[in-house]
C-alpha cells in the first residue's frame, strides 16, 4: 500500500509540474477539467435520461423472464477482441493471476448452459485499455472504463455436429429465422426504453437540444458487403446512416469475433471455407447504429455504432478452429483421461474449452447454443444526445476515462 502511495504520488508530481511549466495550477486543471462539468445543466440531463434508458431496459428484460446475473470483473479468461488495445490488465491474488473483464462474453455462455432459463441478462462493467488516438484527435467513443447491458438468450435448437455438417440448407434456415428472432427482440427492447425516454425525460431532451424518436420496427437493415462495396472500407456506418431516416438502423455480416457464428465453416471431409471470400450473408452477427437529431433544425448527427451480437458458434469443434484460426490460441486441446495435456498452453482458456468439450448422461453436449448482444451505456448517450450540448462521450460521464481527453486520469 505505501509503494502504491509513493508511486502515484511521484506520478501525479510530475504532472503538477508539467501544467505548471505551461501556467496552468492543479486547481485550474481540476476547475476546467471535473468540476465544471460535474457541476453543468448538460450532465445532469444526461445522467437523468442515462437512469431512465438502464432502468427500462432492466424493466423489459426481467418482463421477458430473463434472469439477471451477477457482474463478472476479475476472471482468468476474458473477451479476446478482434482489434487492437493497449494491454489487458493482470490482477494477482490467491497465488493467481486474474484479468480485469473486456466483457462478460465467455461468462454468458456459461450461465446460458442452465436448462431451465430462457437467458440473462447483466449490466455489465468492462474495462479497456484502448489505443489513443495516433493523430491526436477526439474521437468521443472510447472509455477505458465502462458499462454495457449483456443480454443472452437460449436458442434451442439441438442442432448436433452431423447436422450441422450435412444439411446445410436446414440449418441455414434455422439460422436465419433466429436472426429474426434476436433482432426483433432488441428492436422491442429499444423502442420500449425510447417510449420510456420521451415519457419521463421530455424537459432533458428539450434542454439538451435533441429530439429522440420511438423508432419503427423493423429498423433498415444493411450488410456489411453492400456498404463496403459502396462506401468502402471506412466511414461506411456514417454512410450507411444518411442513407435513412431512421434513427436506428442494422448492419450485419461483419467478420468479428471468434464466437461470432460464421457458417457454414467447417465442411464435409475436413475442410474449411476459405474466410477471405466469405459473404455477409454467412458471417451471423449484426450492430445497431444509431444518430441524434437536431431539435430545432431536425438535421441528423454521423452514425455511431451503439450495439453489437450474434448468434453463437455453439459446437465445440469449429469453437476449437474459429478459437485457433482467429489467433487466439496457438494450439489445440489434447483433452484425455478427464484431463489437458497442453493446458500450459492454454491461458485461461483451458478451463472453458473443457467444459466446451463436456457431455451429459446422454452423450448430448451441455455447452448451449446462444445468441445475444452488449448495448454501450455511455455509447448510446453520446450517439443519441449529440449536438451543441453534448459534443464528446466525456460529456455524459461524471468520471469517463475517454484515452484522447486526458494525459491522466485524477478522478
Amino acid at each position: 500500500m505505501e509503494d502504491n502511495i509513493k508511486f502515484i504520488g511521484e506520478s501525479l508530481y510530475r504532472f503538477q509540474s508539467a501544467i505548471n511549466e505551461s501556467g496552468i495550477s492543479l486547481e485550474d486543471y481540476i476547475r476546467e477539467n471535473y468540476v465544471k462539468k460535474w457541476l453543468s445543466d448538460e450532465l445532469y440531463h444526461a445522467s437523468a435520461i442515462r437512469t431512465t434508458f438502464v432502468n427500462s431496459i432492466n424493466d423489459f428484460l426481467a418482463g421477458e423472464n430473463l434472469l439477471n446475473l451477477e457482474k463478472v470483473m476479475l476472471s482468468i479468461i476474458t473477451d479476446p477482441l478482434a482489434y487492437d488495445i493497449e494491454r489487458t490488465p493482470a490482477i494477482q491474488y490467491k497465488g493467481h493471476t486474474y484479468l480485469t473483464t473486456h466483457s462478460m462474453i465467455y461468462s454468458k455462455f456459461l450461465a446460458c448452459s442452465n436448462p431451465r432459463l430462457r437467458g440473462i441478462y447483466v449490466d455489465s462493467p468492462n474495462i479497456r485499455l484502448e489505443i489513443e488516438s495516433p493523430t491526436n484527435v477526439q474521437r468521443g467513443r472510447y472509455l477505458a472504463d465502462f458499462s454495457q447491458i449483456d443480454i443472452e438468450l437460449k436458442r434451442r435448437r439441438n442442432v448436433d455436429f452431423s447436422r450441422y455438417m450435412n444439411d446445410r440448407d436446414g440449418v441455414l434456415e434455422i439460422l436465419r429465422e433466429d436472426m429474426d428472432i434476436i433482432k426483433n427482440f432488441i428492436e422491442r427492447m429499444i423502442v420500449h426504453a425510447c417510449r420510456e425516454i420521451n415519457r419521463k425525460n421530455a424537459d432533458d431532451l428539450v434542454r439538451l437540444g435533441v429530439v429522440l424518436e420511438v423508432p419503427t420496427v423493423p429498423f433498415p437493415t444493411f450488410t456489411k458487403d453492400r456498404l463496403t462495396e459502396k462506401y468502402g472500407a471506412r466511414n461506411y456506418e456514417e454512410a450507411a446512416g444518411e442513407d435513412t431516416p431512421s434513427q436506428f438502423f442494422w448492419i450485419t455480416g461483419l467478420l468479428r469475433e471468434n464466437y461470432d457464428l460464421v457458417y457454414p465453416y467447417l465442411t464435409p471431409g475436413g475442410g474449411k471455407i476459405d474466410m477471405k471470400g466469405i459473404p455477409s450473408e454467412s458471417i451471423f452477427n449484426f450492430d445497431i447504429c444509431a444518430k441524434s437529431i437536431d431539435l430545432k433544425t431536425g438535421k441528423q448527427t454521423p452514425a455511431k455504432e451503439v450495439l453489437s451480437g450474434a448468434i453463437r458458434e455453439w459446437l465445440f469443434e469449429p469453437i476449437i478452429e474459429r478459437i485457433i484460426d482467429n489467433k487466439v490460441l496457438p494450439v489445440r486441446p489434447i483433452i484425455r483421461n478427464g484431463n489437458i495435456e497442453n493446458i500450459n498452453e492454454l491461458g485461461g482458456y483451458g478451463p472453458f474449452l473443457y467444459f466446451a468439450s463436456m457431455k451429459d448422461a446422454d452423450g448430448k453436449p451441455i455447452f448451449p447454443d446462444t445468441m445475444g448482444g452488449g448495448i454501450g451505456v455511455e455509447r448510446t448517450l453520446y450517439a443519441l444526445l449529440r449536438g451543441d450540448k453534448i459534443t464528446k462521450i466525456d460529456d455524459v460521464t461524471f468520471f469517463g476515462k475517454n484515452p484522447d481527453s486526458h494525459p491522466i486520469y485524477l478522478y
